[in-house]
């Protein structure tokens, strides 16, 4: 199967992108498009999953806040942090949503392998943790899945350099044991690109993919 693969240039509006998502999984449904590997930024804000308390949203007026239809509970999306949205048809893949998030959690796990980072899966806590010095975990990448009729939506999100204060607004993930942790804050300048780069070529391994490569201008081609 051959994926197109599109990254974002600037910040992108929480709302718009949740739009551009529905009509291109509607679109991957009917035959009209390609599955798609969106990656971006989103502007500070707040998103509340399917299963997020209102007791978990710990200061309302620090950001806006989105409430969205995929799994999963608050989580901060900001710049600094890639956020990649998937849109695959699991009808032709096999219709098996834990193989699906199982392949995510390996995607993140082998890319932060290329910058030395462990990441680890943690029973009963979803998303992808790693352990500091201190013996501490804390969250390095969090995933938020929807699937309608098969066809993904959402997808997960990679804290590279954002604002870790922002976390303080909520409880991630509904998680009060446990921080939240970046390439920054492990001591690592790693750039956007670089992540990228190392996204693309961890991708295939894991989902068995060719896919459309982009452009520097951020246009997809193959």
């Amino acid at each position: 199967m051959v994926v197109e693969w599109k990254v974002e240039a600037g910040l992108q509006p929480y709302e718009a992108a949740v739009e551009a998502m529905e009509a291109r999984v509607a679109a991957i449904r009917a035959g009209a498009a390609r599955e798609l590997v969106w990656l971006l930024e989103h502007p500070p804000l707040y998103t509340a999953g399917t299963s997020a308390r209102p007791g978990d949203l710990l200061d309302p007026a620090r950001l806006p806040v989105h409430r969205t239809g995929r799994g999963g509970e608050l989580t901060y999306h900001g710049p600094g942090q890639r956020v990649v949205y998937l849109m695959l048809d699991l009808q032709r893949r096999g219709p098996d949503l834990r193989a699906y998030v199982w392949r995510l959690e390996e995607w993140v796990i082998r890319t932060l392998e290329r910058f030395g980072i462990r990441g680890e899966r943690r029973p009963g806590r979803i998303g992808i943790w790693v352990v500091g010095p201190d013996g501490a975990e804390a969250k390095i990448a969090a995933l938020g899945v929807r699937v309608r009729r098969w066809v993904t939506f959402h997808g997960l999100a990679i804290n590279l350099a954002p604002d870790l204060e922002h976390f303080a607004g909520i409880v991630p993930c509904g998680i009060r044991q446990h921080g939240v942790t970046s390439f920054a804050a492990l001591g690592l300048t790693t750039s956007m690109s670089e992540l990228d780069d190392a996204l693309l070529d961890t991708f295939g391994a894991v989902f068995e993919d060719r896919w459309l490569k982009p452009s520097a201008a951020g246009e997809t081609r193959r």
